[in-house]
């Protein structure tokens, strides 16, 4: 009973009268408090076209084919960003591949195959925190840091409450923010330039970020947070490897990385899902 009281997650249509009012009697008359009745996280309906899936009207989805066809964390990150919590939502194969390239292929994977291979290329892998910029970050809060700690208070709050989609779009933010400062400061220009602390500060600054962003996104997609880990060259402890202990929210706090941190290689993390237009 160490995780008690139970979080119960439950759909909307049969929260009452069983597990609304039956299931808590039963637990008072077991001799539970009120301080130890179960919460309950009710959810709303993905439905076809409008309509609640039913197995009678063949409407269904299977979760396994999808998963197999696009990859679980693909599925796993669209279910999250794709309704808010307690609401109703039309399911879109469609909006799924939509989803994960605008929000994983071409955001976070982005970043990664912008910032790596440029550090690769000008500084054998290696970071260096440079002259820190004076940048207006996403919250116009004016300092070195790419992403607020408020923002992160902020992501980590909607997340405790479940609600996902809140906090999916606050890391969204983070990552189109950090596409922003690549385009205006354009680091390979700054090579050109002979401006290395300028070119060091925006890469550090990047992967920083990149490092933040898979702690944040570790609940919805473990695998991609791994990965980000392992092209950071970042906990590579074997004890730690594919375990959620290498993540912590006590670690999303910028500046973590040394000086002199290496990074690992490159390799495409978010491929993007290309889907053949229907014949004419």
């Amino acid at each position: 009973l160490e995780k008690w009281p139970a979080l119960h997650v439950i759909g909307k249509d049969i929260l009452i009268p069983a597990h609304g009012i039956y299931w808590p009697i039963m637990l008072h008359a077991l001799g539970f408090p009120d301080e130890q009745m179960p919460k309950f996280l009710v959810h709303g309906w993905w439905n076809i076209s409008g309509a609640k899936m039913s197995k009678s009207e063949g409407n269904v989805i299977d979760p396994d084919a999808l998963a197999g066809k696009y990859g679980a964390e693909a599925l796993r990150y669209y279910l999250m960003d794709g309704v808010g919590t307690g609401n109703d939502a039309d399911f879109s194969e469609e909006q799924l591949v939509t989803t994960y390239n605008a929000r994983l292929a071409n955001r976070v994977g982005n970043l990664l195959n912008r910032s790596l291979p440029l550090l690769h290329r000008y500084r054998e892998g290696t970071l260096r925190k440079g002259k820190p910029l004076e940048i207006t970050d996403s919250d116009g809060e004016i300092g070195s840091a790419f992403i607020s700690q408020k923002r992160v208070r902020e992501c980590c709050a909607w997340m405790e409450s479940n609600q996902f989609l809140l906090a999916l779009n606050k890391v969204a933010a983070m990552c189109w923010f950090c596409d922003q400062v690549i385009d205006e400061w354009k680091p390979w220009e700054l090579v050109k330039k002979q401006d290395d602390s300028g070119f060091d500060a925006v890469l550090f600054g990047i992967v920083e970020s990149l490092r933040i962003i898979a702690i944040l996104i570790s609940p919805i997609v473990p695998k991609a947070a791994h990965g980000i880990f392992d092209q950071l060259n970042w906990k590579m402890e074997p004890e730690l490897s594919g375990r959620e202990a290498r993540f912590s929210l006590a670690d999303a706090e910028w500046g973590r990385l040394p000086d002199g941190h290496v990074v690992g290689k490159p390799t495409p993390l978010f491929p993007r899902i290309e889907v053949s237009a229907p014949p004419k």
